[in-house]
């Protein structure tokens, strides 16, 4: 019993110069909390035969260590020794001082988000990225969610709702995570309809399963493995052909799109969104945040039509951008106007 008297009450130990200054750093909400905590603690200690006044003189110490633990994050700068430089557990992609800068003063005060400064009426967040985008890429338009696999899920949902879509079984991709091409088309509401065989697909692989419930082909590209040796697989180009004769919607997920060819920095070359347009595919979708160094986004360009339908989906609130991201996004589109930097 003796060695309980030794503890000071709760209100008795607030008022120590030393858990004072922890109130002034935490709060004394959360020092209180940390003080009941640490005196159940003492207490315990003491039923097991421990020192009254030994307990009592460890508090302060005990309480700022708890304290310490409680404020220290464990989402902190670290080195990346992976040899991954995109890696996604990392964070993916640095940003470019100049995103920084744009997201920074995007946290620090209001912004003309969804407000038209030439009209003063409504206007829309996707306007603040949808020019520059169509302008490095050569699509007629372009949609902006948070990050690939809401474009594809949402692109998917759109027209692909209660009926089929096509996809090679060679590219039925699973990615970090556990993120299948199957449960993602399963949760959009479509239909999956596999084609060929997982090394050679044609294309009257193609043309043969197109039906009347036939709303869209999906060509996903393989960044994250390869098939070699006896192998065959419809390109882009002619696959968007089948498309246009069948009037299904052809769309290409690119996944980490890349912009520039890295061929030219001695790097293993990637289709580039502009030549993945240029190739016919109705739609387009890829990563903000992998090659095109930015942070996490998804894109989506192709046609204007389609584009105006994806936007009228009411999944695209859901799953629309933050102020923030988009003033970084826009700053890192606009460093892709000089090639040479």
């Amino acid at each position: 019993m003796n060695g309980f008297r030794a503890l000071p009450s709760v209100d008795q130990l607030l008022q120590t110069d030393s858990v004072l200054q922890l109130i002034d750093t935490h709060g004394r909400q959360l020092v209180t909390a940390t003080a009941r905590t640490a005196l159940d603690a003492a207490r315990a200690a003491i039923r097991e035969g421990a020192d009254g006044a030994v307990q009592a003189a460890r508090l302060p110490h005990l309480i700022a260590a708890d304290l310490a633990g409680m404020a220290q994050t464990n989402l902190r700068p670290i080195l990346n020794l992976t040899g991954t430089v995109l890696h996604t557990n990392l964070g993916r992609a640095i940003l470019a001082d100049e995103a920084i800068a744009a997201a920074t003063d995007a946290m620090s005060s209001p912004l003309a988000l969804e407000f038209d400064l030439a009209t003063g009426g409504r206007g829309q967040r996707d306007d603040h990225l949808r020019d520059i985008l169509c302008e490095l890429t050569g699509a007629e338009d372009a949609t902006i969610v948070n990050n690939n696999a809401a474009a594809v899920l949402i692109a998917l949902n759109t027209f692909g709702q209660g009926r089929d879509s096509i996809v090679s079984r060679g590219e039925l991709i699973e990615i970090g995570g556990a993120f299948r091409m199957p449960d993602i088309m399963s949760r959009a509401g479509t239909r999956l309809v596999e084609v060929g065989t997982t090394n050679r697909t044609h294309p009257r692989d193609y043309r043969d399963a197109i039906t009347d419930t036939t709303a869209l082909i999906l060509k996903v590209h393989t960044s994250n493995y390869r098939i070699e040796g006896f192998t065959a697989e419809v390109g882009a180009t002619e696959l968007a052909q089948i498309g246009r004769e069948a009037g299904v919607v052809v769309m290409n997920d690119l996944g980490a799109g890349s912009l520039v060819d890295l061929s030219h920095y001695g790097l293993r070359r990637e289709p580039t969104v502009a030549e993945a347009v240029a190739e016919g595919a109705d739609l387009i979708t890829f990563s903000g945040d992998k090659l095109l160094g930015g942070p996490q986004a998804g894109f989506i360009v192709g046609r204007r039509d389609l584009i105006a339908q994806i936007n009228r989906n009411p999944l695209k609130r859901a799953l629309r951008l933050d102020k923030i991201r988009i003033a970084a996004l826009q700053a890192t589109l606009r460093l892709y106007r000089d090639p040479d930097r």
